[in-house]
Formats: C-alpha cells, sequence, structure tokens
C-alpha cells in the first residue's frame, strides 16, 4: 500500500493525516516526543493548575473546522465572549486601543486625536509596518502603543517588519470612532475577535488529543535524516523507514536540515528564515478575581512582558476551584534579541511588574511559579522573509517535502489555518503521487 509519513502530531499533522483517512494510503506521523500535540500541548501543574503554550483559544468561524473541533472532544466545550484590555503607564483601557482612549491623560488623547487628524487621508508610500502605523494612526498613537509593542512582541523596530501578516489584526478606525472612544468609558466592540471555544477539561491540547489519537502514531521516533532519492527516513535510534509521500510539520530551518545533499544556499536562506522564541512565566495564585479580561496587553517598554493571558477565565479546568492562574510571555530572537540565561531568571522580574501595573498585589499568595522556553513562537515577518522563504520552499517542494503549519509554511497561523495548512499539504502529496 502506499505510504505517506507526516513528521509532527500537532494541528496542522493532524490535519494531513485526516485528509488522507478516507484515501487508500498508509499515513503514520512520526515525532521526536513521547507525548503527541506538538505546539498545542498544556502543562499540567500538581495542585490542579493547567497552562497551555502560549494563549491558545479556538474563534474560527469556518463551521466545518468549528464541527472538527467540537467532534474531537466529544462537544464538551465551553463559549465565551474574548474580553482584552491594555495597559499603558498606569491605565488600563479597552481594546482595541485605538477606540478606546477614555481613561489616558487627557493630553495624550489630546496629542493622538490631533495627530490623527493632521495625518487624515493623506496618501503616503508605504514601504513597512512602520510606515503603515503612521498612516493608520497618526504618529503619537503609531509610536506610543503599536510601536512599542512591536519592539516588545516582534524583538525588532516596526521598520524592519513588512506588512504581509496583518490581515484583520491591526483595525483601522473612522475619526468618528476614536472620537467616541475618548469621550465615553465604553465604546462598540470592533475586535476581529468576538468569541472563543475552549475545552472543558484538560487545555486546548485536548482538541488535538482527541485528533491524534484516531491515527497510527510513531512517537519517540527523531527524524535525523531524509533521503529523497531512496524515500527513506532515518531517526536517532537506528531505524529506518520509507515513504512514498511527506508532509512536514518541522519548523523549516530544521527540515532542511535533515534533507541529504540540502545546497548551501538553502541551508543559508533558513538561517535567515526569523522567528521568536519566548519564555513563558506561569503562576497559580490563591485567588481568581485579579483579572476581568482574559487577554491584556502591556505597551511600556519598563514592563518586561507585551502580553499577559488569564488561563483560569478560559475554562474552570484550567485552576483549581477559587484559585487563579496567570501566564506571561516575553519574547526574544535569534536575529534581534538573542536569548541568555535561564527561563526561571524571568519569574521574579514578572511578579515585581503585575504587582507595579496592579495586577497582583504585594501579598498575594503565589501558589505555583514556574518558567519554560519556547525556541519557536512566532514568525517574524521581516523584510528577508520572502526570498528566503521562496528559496526554502521551493527546494522543499522539488524533494517532494509538502511543508504545512506555521512553522512549515513559515506563516501568521492560527489553529484553524494550521489545520487547513495540513489538509492542503496532504492534498499536494497526493496529487504527487498519482503523478
Amino acid at each position: 500500500m502506499t505510504r505517506v509519513a507526516v513528521l509532527g502530531t500537532g494541528m496542522s499533522a493532524c490535519g494531513a493525516a485526516d485528509r488522507l483517512r478516507s484515501e487508500a494510503v498508509e499515513t503514520v506521523l512520526y515525532d521526536k516526543n513521547p507525548y503527541a500535540g506538538g505546539h498545542t500541548i498544556t502543562l499540567k501543574y500538581e495542585g490542579g493548575f493547567l497552562f497551555d503554550i502560549g494563549p491558545h483559544v479556538s474563534f474560527t468561524k469556518d463551521e466545518r473546522i468549528q464541527d472538527v473541533f467540537a467532534e474531537s472532544i466529544g462537544g464538551a466545550y465551553e463559549t465565551h465572549a474574548y474580553e482584552f484590555s491594555n495597559y499603558w503607564q498606569g491605565c488600563f483601557v479597552g481594546h482595541p486601543a485605538q477606540t478606546n482612549l477614555y481613561g489616558l491623560p487627557t493630553d495624550v488623547i489630546v496629542k493622538v486625536i490631533a495627530d490623527f487628524v493632521a495625518q487624515g487621508a493623506r496618501e503616503e508610500e508605504i514601504k513597512n509596518y512602520e510606515d503603515w502605523l503612521r498612516v493608520a494612526y497618526g504618529r503619537s498613537f503609531a509610536e506610543w502603543f503599536p510601536g512599542r509593542y512591536t519592539f516588545k512582541y516582534h524583538t525588532t523596530e516596526a521598520r524592519n517588519l513588512t506588512t504581509d501578516w496583518m490581515g484583520p489584526r491591526m483595525y483601522r478606525p473612522s475619526l468618528e470612532e476614536v472620537l467616541r472612544g475618548a469621550l465615553a468609558p465604553a465604546s462598540p466592540n470592533v475586535h476581529y475577535i468576538q468569541s472563543f471555544r475552549y475545552p472543558e477539561r484538560g487545555g486546548f491540547e485536548a482538541y488535538v488529543a482527541g485528533l491524534a489519537k484516531r491515527h497510527h502514531l510513531e512517537l519517540r521516533s527523531e527524524v535525523v535524516r531524509i533521503e529523497p532519492k531512496s524515500r527513506t527516513l532515518s531517526f536517532a535510534d537506528g531505524r529506518t523507514a520509507g515513504y512514498d509521500g511527506l508532509v512536514s510539520s518541522i519548523p523549516l530551518p530544521e527540515v532542511v536540515k535533515l534533507v541529504a545533499g540540502a545546497p548551501p544556499d538553502v541551508l543559508a536562506a533558513a538561517e535567515r528564515l526569523a522567528c521568536s522564541s519566548c519564555v513563558l512565566v506561569n503562576l497559580g495564585v490563591g485567588r481568581d478575581d485579579f483579572a476581568s479580561t482574559h487577554i491584556s496587553y502591556f505597551y511600556d517598554l519598563d514592563v518586561v512582558f507585551p502580553r499577559v493571558s488569564f488561563p483560569h477565565r478560559m475554562s474552570g479546568g484550567n485552576a483549581p476551584p477559587g484559585k487563579g492562574s496567570i501566564q506571561v510571555e516575553i519574547y526574544f530572537s535569534k536575529q534581534y534579541r538573542p536569548f541568555t540565561g535561564q527561563p526561571k531568571d524571568w519569574i521574579e522580574p514578572t511578579i515585581r511588574d503585575l504587582v507595579r501595573c496592579g495586577v497582583l498585589r504585594e501579598d498575594d499568595e503565589i501558589l505555583l511559579k514556574d518558567a519554560v522556553f519556547v525556541p519557536y513562537a512566532n514568525i517574524i515577518f521581516d523584510h528577508p522573509r520572502v526570498e528566503a522563504l521562496a528559496t526554502v520552499r521551493g527546494f522543499l517542494d522539488d524533494v517532494g517535502v509538502q511543508t504545512c503549519g506555521r512553522y512549515g509554511e513559515w506563516a501568521y497561523y492560527w489553529t484553524d489555518d494550521s489545520y487547513k495548512s495540513g489538509e492542503r499539504a496532504a492534498a499536494r502529496s497526493l496529487e504527487g503521487l498519482r503523478g
């Protein structure tokens, strides 16, 4: 029987395997870890605290994908209105900040609106993300809010980024929307995410666990070499396995190193692909009433984190009754802000700044303190990306490796995007087999 190997067991790999289920092919998913899930795993701590690898939620509007995910957990999910806030120099305001200026100092509001009006509809050439921000919001808001957040989250200045990643993520308001948000404590919700689903139990990993269990998994199977000519995989333990088709969700900079005969220009291009890494600081707290939102954004450069999430508000199953949880993200990147030291070094600075910003009290009981390093977090859409990506993916296409997922396509994918990316990669593999 025709055999398709899928490298990885995360959301995109499961999407590929699901697409292949109806075909007359044998499908095997390989993972170097002793567990399935890839980037979609959930860390489970003693005492009943659960933390995902970053704030995962499902907000897809695609009814087919909604049904796929719901079926994977037997329909046991919660639905919540997605709630956000923004912190800027001692003030918490609504989200998005550009339509929720109410509560900021008067001088700040006046300057932001004056710059927004002065910018008006003036056309300018957009060469980078910094240009787009200035044209969309005026100089002051662009520099004080998304400009600073970009530096903290993407680890580089906005001028070093393209606008290829944006999609609906950055809302561009009208003057009326800006004024209403400055004059009233509440404004219409214009965020692109209105609600989300989350498993009742088991963390976000429950989705991918339900998807993966219906497939043939080979765990503890680290691929160390791909031989395209003989269509053979070699594993760290000395085993080999043949394949007819190959789908990979392994990060592009890693998978090209595995391919026998990868030329120097391809290897060099892979090194130019920029991605952030992340220290996640996970805290369990002795009370659960310190947050009214699911996500908060922090713009001040003297606050170590750009984003904080509250897992206990995503599902009651993520923390013990009456207890709360906080996950803080702190970003680095090989190209722009290399990580040094140990993840645990960021625990105390995180707690310090949470207290300083008013999220925690000094007398709060911290029941759990942990920090983990995530080597692949967010794709950085810098200017070298387009050319480097074309070189790497062109080579992999030529040797029959169909890539998928956030790190396999090097794209800003959400959960549903990743699943469908796997489906597309599987379809391409089948097309190649049918020749």
